[in-house]
């Protein structure tokens, strides 16, 4: 290839990339837009009843470590949490349709609703009878802007147990 020619493809390889680097989606991205629907908005949260962790009372009030964590979160986003009490694979069936946008119930990181929901990492790590206990929480599959914002909250809590 003779010099002109290496220069016109240089400069047109060159304008390509940078017409197109305004073009270029964000990463991470939700394909369907949850941090950005919930952020001021309603946080659907399926929430199955798991001892200290999370709990619904009679009066159907979610309470626990999770819940709290789940409403500090809620404040970072200015979102009010609508709660959806059920059992795991009922709720995991919702998130995987759409209707929930994440679910909690001392979940840990050996949950076999893998394939119906992302996992956070862990943010809490409890040593019991039958050895180390992870936990995480689940959203959506594929909503990525979303749990990482999760995560990134979840990594600067202190205190949790």
């Amino acid at each position: 290839m003779n010099r002109p020619i290496r220069l016109r493809f240089a400069a047109t390889a060159l304008g390509l990339a940078v017409g197109l680097s305004g073009c270029a989606p964000s990463f991470p991205a939700d394909p369907e837009a949850t941090l950005d629907r919930v952020s001021g908005g309603t946080l659907r949260v399926g929430i199955s009843p798991n001892g200290e962790w999370t709990d619904i009372t009679d009066e159907g009030e979610a309470s626990g470590i999770e819940v709290t964590l789940v409403e500090g979160f809620a404040e970072t986003i200015d979102a009010e949490v609508a709660w959806v009490e059920g059992g795991e694979e009922q709720l995991f069936t919702q998130l995987h349709e759409g209707t929930l946008d994440m679910v909690i119930g001392g979940l840990t990181d050996k949950t076999p609703w893998v394939n119906k929901g992302a996992v956070t990492k862990p943010f809490a790590e409890v040593t019991t009878s039958t050895g180390v206990e992870r936990h995480v929480m689940a959203t959506a599959m594929g909503e990525n802007a979303f749990l990482l914002e999760l995560e990134q909250f979840l990594l600067n809590q202190e205190g949790a147990p």
